[in-house]
């Protein structure tokens, strides 16, 4: 049994240092620091309670154990008025202090709150797709696919969408996840605190390929991202609706690909993709529903003219 229990914690041992081995308790970024200390501080306070409840378990179950006969019974015992405050003035306290810190964290890391920042953002673009990545840079004019390169301590405004099925952006070293839908735009705010190279992937299951939709991120110099777009822009190929429509192929570990120029408002056009009949669309039902509306209107007159003609 005793080895059993050190087996048990020798796991979770483990567990935790692989979660801090390129995951989210190793943050490299402003957004990614507050949701360790989060984290951190929410698993402190509930322990409070959970390891007396396991310590009181086993000591409970080992002191009036069924070969201990020395112990007082007093079947008449209903009732203690400190064991009742304690049970349930220490988790009223609990809950209360985790509800302001989670009101706090929920404003304070709003994904769509840009960060305070001096330096204007670096706009990038996001578009899942079927199972790769697409980033467009719509201020340099590139593109590229399942690699996003960005400048260490800039913020970075990510603007995400989906070609179809939803999915979600997240690298966990960066900070928060934010999931892509088709037709509509979200928005994520995020922050390297040092050059280094993060793993990103999908955190929804989107499909067959979903195991393999995964890109690089690397926050660099600001050199040597200028010397980057310089590379992306010597590509030989462009990105434009018809391109793209052979890229939104669905296509299983796809390879790094880069475009040296984009169609202008690509973005919008996918996102509003299945936007554009909307106008048309509400426009015949509006009809049909005014038909619907007039047809009793005009049954009514035709049977008043109908009724007007034979008194005649």
């Amino acid at each position: 049994m005793l080895l059993r229990s050190w087996k048990l914690l020798a796991l979770l041992g483990a567990c935790l240092l692989l979660a801090s081995c390129g995951g989210i308790l190793d943050p490299k970024g402003q957004v990614a620091s507050h949701e360790k200390t989060l984290i951190l501080v929410a698993t402190g306070l509930m322990l409070i309670v959970v390891l007396p409840v396991i310590f009181m378990t086993i000591y409970f179950a080992w002191r009036y154990r069924a070969s201990r006969s020395n112990e007082v019974y007093d079947p008449k015992w209903s009732r203690s008025h400190a064991i009742e405050a304690v049970i349930w003035l220490i988790p009223l306290v609990i809950i209360l202090v985790l509800g302001t810190i989670t009101w706090r964290s929920t404003h304070v890391l709003d994904p769509y709150k840009p960060l305070d920042d001096e330096q204007p953002p670096l706009v990038i673009e996001v578009v899942s797709l079927n199972w790769k990545w697409l980033f467009i840079y719509p201020e340099q004019g590139i593109a590229t696919v399942n690699e996003l390169v960005f400048p260490a301590h800039q913020h970075l405004q990510f603007k995400l969408t989906s070609e179809s099925t939803m999915n979600s952006f997240f690298i966990p070293q960066l900070g928060s996840q934010i999931y892509c839908m088709a037709g509509m735009e979200t928005k994520l705010h995020l922050v390297a605190d040092e050059p280094g190279e993060f793993q990103g992937f999908s955190a929804n299951y989107s499909g067959a390929g979903f195991s393999g939709m995964k890109f690089i991120a690397m926050a660099t110099s600001p050199e040597a991202f200028a010397d980057w777009v310089d590379e992306v822009k010597s590509a030989p190929n462009s990105l434009d609706q018809r391109q793209y429509q052979q890229l939104a192929e669905p296509s299983e570990a796809h390879a790094i690909e880069y475009f040296a120029q984009v169609e202008k408002g690509l973005f919008q056009q996918v996102m509003h993709k299945y936007m554009k009949n909307y106008n048309s669309w509400k426009s015949k039902s509006g009809d049909h529903a005014q038909g619907q509306h007039s047809s009793p209107h005009a049954a009514h007159q035709s049977g008043s003219a109908s009724a007007s003609a034979k008194e005649s």
